[in-house]
């Protein structure tokens, strides 16, 4: 599992902790969707997506063309606690992301 170590370097870059943080907010979101909310284009969001994937910070699963990401429901307790925490702060460049989703058109529908 994740040391504290790679946990805080994998925080440091805005766009995964953003993405980590709109992950934990909704559940669970597809590329297109973080894509929108981080005002990213899907390479850099899927290049993101992958390092925190292989940090086994989130996982994935196929619905028809989307893959949608979520927590690692077998992370840390002290992971889940801090990015609860991060949740809570609400900075204003993070509210900006969350306005963006909830404006989106379009968005996927999840089955599950």
């Amino acid at each position: 599992m994740i040391t504290m170590v790679e946990f805080y370097k994998a925080l440091a870059d805005d766009t995964r902790l953003h993405a980590l943080l709109l992950i934990l907010a909704e559940g669970e979101l597809c590329v297109c969707e973080l894509g929108e909310a981080l005002g990213c284009s899907q390479p850099k969001v899927s290049r993101h997506l992958a390092r925190l994937k292989q940090d086994q910070l989130v996982i994935d699963r196929k619905q028809q063309q989307w893959v949608f990401y979520r927590l690692n429901p077998l992370l840390p307790t002290w992971c889940s606690e801090v990015l609860t925490t991060s949740l809570s702060c609400k900075s204003a460049d993070f509210t900006e992301c969350v306005s963006r989703l909830t404006t989106m058109k379009d968005r996927p529908q999840k089955c599950c």
